[in-house]
């Protein structure tokens, strides 16, 4: 394999994180293949021991690299009341857990680690450690993959001719989705969980991912850096760009987009 492209931003260099999240990846599927018991917080929201032991891996590899760098963690409550600083990580140890902790999950669940810089994300890393895919990139700095051993660049692809292809959460439908796809006339959807989304449009294999239902930051910093590398984009359905350092780290209504307009 080809040695990994360095992705410095904002004086962070991302590919020196990969080993951490590599690790914590190992000890999730470690842990899902010796079962998955979860628990549920106040909000209703699953937890495993593997978002916990992710999370700690995690955490400490980027107090070891970046020890002055905030990071909130959807699974560190206390970071969730630190301010948004002008440079800070968003961490999502585990995306997709209500995935993860189904049978048929078929690997739809991902590390997140994004960096946030000016309240734009800058920079990403999302891996899917069970289908052994590994992404990072950031706006202007171009993105890449590691799929299977093979390393090559990532990049959005021009909408097909017979239309785009939406891609939308397995876990989360609504209505406000389903209005969008219709008023833009797409037929064509496919439905994964996590933050696989964001890669699925980076890597050129759909179009446009409309999101209406609920998300915190943590869980789309990392992907949409990803994309941006790749030369896609995130805006709110007004067509203004998506930012982070939200009240309560809650994301608004936003659609990811590859060759597709609003």
């Amino acid at each position: 394999m080809t040695s990994e492209p360095d992705l410095v931003t904002s004086g962070v260099n991302l590919t020196a994180l990969l080993g951490a999240v590599r690790h914590a990846g190992a000890l999730i599927e470690q842990i899902k293949s010796e079962g998955v018991d979860a628990r549920y917080k106040s909000d209703a929201s699953p937890v495993t021991a593997a978002d916990e032991a992710a999370n700690a891996v995690l955490v400490a590899g980027l107090a070891d690299l970046y020890p002055h760098l905030p990071v909130i963690s959807e699974e560190d409550q206390a970071s969730h009341n630190l301010a948004p600083d002008d440079l800070f990580f968003l961490v999502d140890p585990l995306d997709g857990t209500r995935e993860f902790i189904r049978a048929d999950s078929q690997g739809a669940y991902t590390v997140n680690i994004g960096l946030v810089q000016g309240r734009n994300a800058v920079g990403g890393i999302v891996y899917a450690p069970h289908l052994d895919w590994l992404c990072w990139g950031g706006p202007g700095q171009g993105a890449w993959q590691i799929k299977s051993g093979q390393l090559s660049a990532l990049a959005i692809r021009p909408c097909p001719p017979d239309g785009p292809v939406a891609v939308a959460s397995r876990s989360h439908s609504d209505d406000q989705t389903r209005q969008f796809l219709q008023r833009h006339q797409i037929d064509q959807t496919t439905s994964i969980g996590s933050s696989l989304k964001f890669l699925l449009l980076a890597a050129g294999q759909a179009d446009v991912y409309p999101r209406f239902a609920p998300t915190m930051e943590w869980d789309t910093a990392a992907g949409e850096a990803v994309l941006a590398g790749a030369g896609g984009a995130v805006f709110t359905p007004a067509g203004v760009p998506h930012l982070y350092g939200k009240p309560g780290w809650r994301n608004g209504p936003f659609v990811a987009c590859g060759d597709f307009a609003l």
